[in-house]
């Protein structure tokens, strides 16, 4: 049996009590309530509980990552994670698990695939596996929490001898920050035993998901194919299945992901229904014009970690500012910084 820390608030409701002790199993567990229960969290294996309030809050777990921010910008290095989260409405537990996984992120934390199990308050959004599973939902949510407690106690990452990367951008190498900066880590990752594939997203060469039925997404995906066919089918399934980490060289525009990545995220879905992805990695570099780097992060997170399952590396991104085009290379100790993230990409593959 191993010692589970677990975050969350002194007052949670019955269902949320559930759903911990769910998770738990047999594990010991070290409850963190407030701020005076903190103990070092560096190495743990940490389960984040949330209770979210009417406006989608939970004020005591964000006070302890508060304290932790002012304690150590690496108080997590080493920590694994997942989340459980009940609401008090419909909303909020997809937005809430990307907020503080992103934090957590940025303290060293880890996150398996997959990482959170999400209650709302009629736990309406289990009625998709209720569809397969014949269960009432309560019982579909006890059994998602243990499934999640029991990959995150046994959770034991191995290192690759000869790891594969694959880049996906969709920016021009003229003009691109985001694209030099990758530049600069990629110089860093050089003659270490890692592969490193890139694939340039063209504009036109991936149309976005159709939203085909379950059935027929499921019939394209047994042939490792979608209804589209093309360069998704052809380079990158091919591509993804055959790497260990996935690199998301993503410019900031308007604050989202541009539209030919979010195609290749929404088009994977095919490839998802035939494999998890539990034993993949996603990392990305981030440059903003002004600001915002973080809501792209998020994104990733949302789409990638949480719903598509891919596992998060502590400090997935490196985020930058840069406006006009090459303005990246003066941002100060840059140099410096892609080089650390470098480091990070090869100690977590």
């Amino acid at each position: 049996m191993n010692d589970i820390c677990v975050i969350s608030p002194k007052e949670i409701s019955s269902e949320l009590s559930i759903m911990i002790n769910s998770a738990l199993g047999d594990n010991k567990a070290i409850f963190i309530k407030d701020c005076s229960d903190l103990i070092d969290l560096k190495s743990k294996k940490i389960i984040v509980a949330l209770e979210l309030n009417s406006a989608g809050y939970c004020f005591p777990v964000s006070e302890i990552l508060s304290r932790l921010y002012q304690t150590d910008t690496h108080a997590l290095k080493g920590s694994i994670a997942a989340l459980l989260i009940h609401s008090s409405s419909e909303l909020y537990t997809k937005s809430a698990a990307q907020n503080i996984i992103f934090l957590m992120n940025q303290l060293g934390c880890r996150f398996i695939g997959h990482p959170a199990v999400e209650a709302t308050v009629s736990l309406s959004n289990f009625l998709t596996w209720q569809k397969s599973l014949k269960m009432n939902l309560m019982d579909i949510c006890i059994m998602m929490c243990r499934q999640l407690g029991k990959r995150i106690a046994d959770d034991d990452m191995k290192h690759k001898e000869t790891p594969k990367i694959l880049a996906l951008h969709s920016s021009s190498h003229k003009t691109s920050n985001t694209l030099t900066l990758w530049n600069m880590v990629k110089s860093n990752l050089k003659n270490s035993n890692i592969n490193i594939k890139e694939l340039h997203v063209e504009n036109g060469t991936i149309l976005d998901c159709k939203g085909c039925s379950f059935k027929t997404c499921l019939h394209y995906s047994k042939q490792s194919s979608c209804f589209y066919g093309g360069f998704m089918v052809e380079e990158v399934y091919p591509a993804i299945e055959n790497s260990d980490a996935v690199v998301w060289i993503c410019p900031n525009y308007n604050d989202s992901i541009s539209a030919n990545l979010m195609a290749i995220i929404n088009r994977i879905t095919a490839l998802y229904r035939k494999r998890n992805f539990y034993d993949k990695s996603i990392f990305s570099v981030i440059v903003s014009g002004n600001s915002g780097s973080d809501s792209v992060a998020k994104q990733l997170i949302g789409a990638l970690n949480i719903n598509k399952g891919f596992r998060l590396p502590p400090n997935f991104c490196l985020m930058e500012t840069a406006n006009d085009p090459g303005a990246i290379k003066n941002v100060q100790n840059i140099e410096k910084k892609a080089e650390e993230f470098a480091k990070n990409i090869k100690n977590n593959l």
